[in-house]
């Protein structure tokens, strides 16, 4: 028998409702979907502009399709992690390259200038800090995303 007054009762009850009601971007709290890669991927064509597949311990995780080279840039507060899902990428250092293919990950730590580049299209798994903006402290252009969409939107 449980020894709380009626008060833990309302509190413990308006939780329970709370997150039977919530949703956060179609997922009910509490009750956690899978993610379907590929169907992920087949929802959005936009090359350069990531959406928000998911979110977890002030991380985000980014799918994001792009082709050719992108902007120079780094993070000096953020460290970011590329796992190619599909085709081969090349990250450029400003002293080498490395070329990533489908089933492998490179981190990118925080403070170092990279640039993604392909010659055919990829599709990556970005896993950063939420918040992160893609062309970090590169003058915004036209493939900044300031404020990138979830999965579905």
């Amino acid at each position: 028998m449980s020894c709380v007054g009626p008060g833990e009762h309302r509190r413990r009850d308006a939780k329970a409702t709370r997150l039977a009601q919530a949703t956060w971007k179609g997922v009910q709290m509490g009750s956690p979907e899978k993610i379907r890669l590929a169907d992920a991927f087949a929802s959005f064509s936009e090359h350069f502009s990531p959406r928000i597949a998911a979110e977890l311990n002030g991380q985000h995780v980014k799918l994001v399709r792009f082709q050719g080279p992108f902007v120079w840039h780094s993070h000096p507060h953020e460290d970011e992690m590329f796992l190619v899902w599909r085709g081969t990428m090349r990250m450029a250092f400003r002293d080498r390259v490395v070329e990533v293919q489908a089933g492998e990950m490179i981190v990118v730590p925080r403070g170092v200038e990279h640039r993604p580049d392909s010659d055919g299209e990829v599709l990556v798994v970005l896993f950063e800090p939420a918040g992160t903006r893609n062309t970090g402290d590169a003058a915004a252009g036209e493939k900044t995303v300031e404020h990138p969409k979830w999965l579905g939107e």
